[in-house]
C-alpha cells in the first residue's frame, strides 16, 4: 500500500489528554507518522515530559501544555499555544473526558455531577472543534477524533450520566460532520475494555475472565490498539471517512457488571 495514505508530515496534531494512557499513545502514533503535535493536558509536567519522551523517541517535534478542558480560557490558549509552536492545526483528538462510570447510581448522586460528565466529554469537544475548524479549513487539511466509549451503546447500572454524554458525543460527532465538511471530517473511536491506569483500579482477574468470556480477540485492549484507530482517521487513507464511530473492543463487550 502507498504509504503517503499513512503520512502526516507537515501536519499538527493536538491531543488532550495525551500525557497518559490512551492520549499518550495516540501522542506516539501520530509522531511516528510524521505530525507534530501539542500535548493539552491537565499535569503540565507530566505533558511535558511525554512530549520530550516522544520526540527522542521519534525525532518529531513534540510539546506540551497546561489544558483544563472545563476552562474555556484554557481551551483558547491551548489552541492558540498550538498555533504560535506550528503555525496550523489539521488534527484534533479530543481524548480527555471523564465521568464516574459505574459510580453513579441515581440515588447517589447530584444533578450536578450528572451535568459535569457533559461538561467533560460533550461540550469541551464541541468547544474545540469550533476553535479549530476555521483553522483546519484555512489549511486545506482536517480531522477530528472524539474519544468515546463501548459505554455509549452498552447498557449498565450506575453509569447512566457517562453513557449518555458518550452516546451524546458519537451522535454530536455525526451532525457536526456536515457542519465543518468537506474539508474537516469528524469520526470517533470507541475503546472496549483498555488496559490503562483507570481500567487497573477496579479490574481483577475475576472480572477481566468475565470480560473475555465474550471478547472473540481473548484479551483486553492496549493504548496502542486504540491508538491504530485513531491513527487510521487522522491519516490520507481516511479521506472519505466522516461522521463514523468505530469501536475497537476485540469484537466483543466487556462490562464491569
Amino acid at each position: 500500500m502507498n504509504q503517503s495514505l499513512w503520512d502526516l508530515t507537515g501536519k499538527t496534531a493536538i491531543v488532550t489528554g495525551g500525557a497518559a494512557g490512551i492520549g499518550r499513545a495516540c501522542v506516539q502514533a501520530l509522531a511516528r507518522a510524521g505530525a507534530s503535535v501539542m500535548i493539552a493536558d491537565l499535569n503540565e509536567k507530566v505533558a511535558r515530559e511525554t512530549a520530550q519522551e516522544t520526540a527522542v523517541a521519534t525525532g518529531g517535534d513534540v510539546r506540551g501544555v497546561a489544558c483544563n478542558i472545563l476552562e474555556d480560557t484554557q481551551l483558547v490558549a491551548a489552541v492558540d499555544a498550538t498555533l504560535e509552536a506550528f503555525n496550523r492545526i489539521n488534527i484534533l483528538v479530543n481524548n480527555a473526558g471523564g465521568g464516574g462510570a459505574g459510580r453513579e447510581s441515581p440515588q447517589d448522586i447530584t444533578v450536578e455531577v450528572f451535568a459535569r460528565d457533559f461538561q467533560l466529554n460533550v461540550f469541551a469537544a464541541w468547544r474545540l472543534a469550533q476553535l479549530v475548524a476555521p483553522h483546519m479549513t484555512k489549511d486545506g487539511y482536517g480531522s477530528i477524533i472524539n474519544i468515546t466509549s463501548m459505554s455509549s451503546i452498552n447498557k449498565s447500572p450506575a453509569m447512566s450520566g457517562y453513557a449518555a454524554s458518550k452516546a451524546a458525543l458519537n451522535h454530536m460527532g455525526a451532525n457536526l460532520a456536515f457542519d465543518y465538511g468537506p474539508i474537516v471530517r469528524i469520526n470517533a473511536v470507541g475503546p472496549g475494555a483498555t488496559r490503562t491506569a483507570a481500567l487497573k483500579t477496579v479490574l481483577t482477574p475475576e472480572i477481566e475472565k468475565r470480560m473475555l468470556a465474550h471478547t472473540p480477540i481473548k484479551r483486553l485492549g492496549e493504548p496502542e490498539d486504540i491508538a491504530g484507530a485513531v491513527l487510521y482517521f487522522a491519516a490520507p487513507i481516511s479521506s472519505w471517512v466522516s461522521g463514523q464511530t468505530l469501536f475497537v473492543n476485540g469484537g466483543g463487550v466487556q462490562t464491569l457488571d
